[in-house]
């Protein structure tokens, strides 16, 4: 793992996702249209910790979903011949929902757009919101999230790197310097 300078720390994450559990009931007027979707992979366990948030205060659950957005990513052909592509997992019908996009970094906006694109395919959601834990700016699409963590002004020489315990067994988000973005 590369070593970069902490901009997040376990505690700052579980604070971020926490103020955006309440956002998210805040601008909804309530959950019960609400669904949360991750983006595969750190959008899949940032959703399910909001959803355990929204639980903790709201005392009801949220439904997550997990999206794979890779057959929908226009960098396909760059990413070589066989691409992980992983199961989409999404138990309730969409349509009329209001569907929260979760992932961790917002960058070019075009993850987003391909998750867009795949949600499309499922069904025709009432509304669709993001949440990203950062936004890290460089946009090359007219993309913006509803909820954001923490806003973080980078260089495009920079990466962002987020680590959750589910995925790397540690909470923390890095700024990894003179790294390819």
């Amino acid at each position: 793992m590369s070593e970069g300078k902490q901009i997040l720390t376990a505690d700052d994450i579980r604070r971020a996702l926490v103020r955006i559990a309440h956002e998210i009931d805040e601008r909804n007027g309530g959950l019960t249209e609400v669904i949360l979707v991750g983006i595969r992979r750190r959008g899949v366990p940032l959703a399910e910790r909001i959803a355990a948030a929204i639980a903790d205060f709201e005392g009801i659950r949220v439904p997550v979903g997990q999206l794979d957005i890779t057959l929908y990513r226009d960098d396909l052909r760059l990413r070589g011949p066989a691409p992980l592509v992983r199961k989409t997992e999404i138990q309730h019908d969409l349509t009329g929902k209001v569907v929260v996009l979760v992932d961790d970094v917002l960058y070019t906006g075009r993850t987003v757009r391909a998750a867009l694109d795949a949600i499309a395919d499922l069904g025709r959601p009432a509304r669709i919101q993001l949440a990203v834990l950062v936004d890290r700016g460089h946009r090359e699409l007219p993309i913006r999230a509803d909820f954001v963590g923490k806003n973080v002004p980078t260089s495009r020489s920079e990466r962002v790197e987020v680590r959750l315990r589910e995925t790397d067994g540690a909470d923390e988000v890095l700024i990894v310097r003179g790294a390819k973005a």
